[in-house]
């Protein structure tokens, strides 16, 4: 597995067919040099649609790493949600907070994974209105499941110290590509 998850890293270069010449550059002399620097010039739109494709992805890897498990009653979207509830225990609004999920969507998601027995609903003590969430046994073990399979994938990604940097600025990156988005879309430019 190994042999191939490195295969398919270092061979599969583009799946939409962009290459890196695909995209515009700009040529500028750096001062003091002979030699041009080359910078790639990606939009939004090319960020939003590698990211689309990335998740994609990555349920598609989701859903081949529990089809291994015998997990065929939920999905990569409800495994996601049992993944952001973790070892904690939380209502739907603070579930929504930390998920980024629309409101039809979670309730949906939610009574699938309570019908399967991965979640607990708790009515509040204070609010009975409210609903607390949390993992039950077999819902912990899909995660603990899950994790474990993804430090294979995780060793793959990163497999020095220069990799592991990547990865932490590819995660800024896209958290800074949130806030501005975000804020963008409430507030404007």
């Amino acid at each position: 597995m190994q042999k191939l998850l490195r295969e398919g890293v270092e061979v599969e270069t583009s799946i939409d067919g962009y290459e890196a010449a695909d995209f515009p550059e700009i040529t500028a002399e750096k001062q003091g040099h002979r030699h041009p620097v080359h910078t790639v010039v990606v939009t939004h739109f090319e960020l939003a649609r590698m990211i689309e494709r990335v998740n994609r992805r990555f349920a598609s890897l989701l859903r081949t790493e529990m089809t291994k498990l015998g997990i065929e009653d939920v999905g990569p979207a409800q495994a996601m949600v049992l993944m952001a509830i973790g070892d904690v225990e939380l209502s739907v609004g603070e579930l929504l907070d930390r998920g980024h999920y629309v409101g039809s969507n979670i309730s949906y998601y939610l009574k699938q994974l309570a019908d399967g027995g991965y979640i607990d609903r708790v009515a509040s003590q204070r609010d009975k209105r409210s609903a607390r969430i949390r993992l039950t046994e077999k819902g912990e073990q899909l995660c603990a499941n899950l994790r474990n399979a993804g430090g294979a994938y995780n060793r793959v990604l990163a497999r020095d110290a220069d990799d592991l940097r990547n990865l932490e600025i590819a995660f800024q990156t896209l958290h800074r590509l949130e806030l501005v988005w975000g804020n963008a879309a409430r507030y404007g430019i």
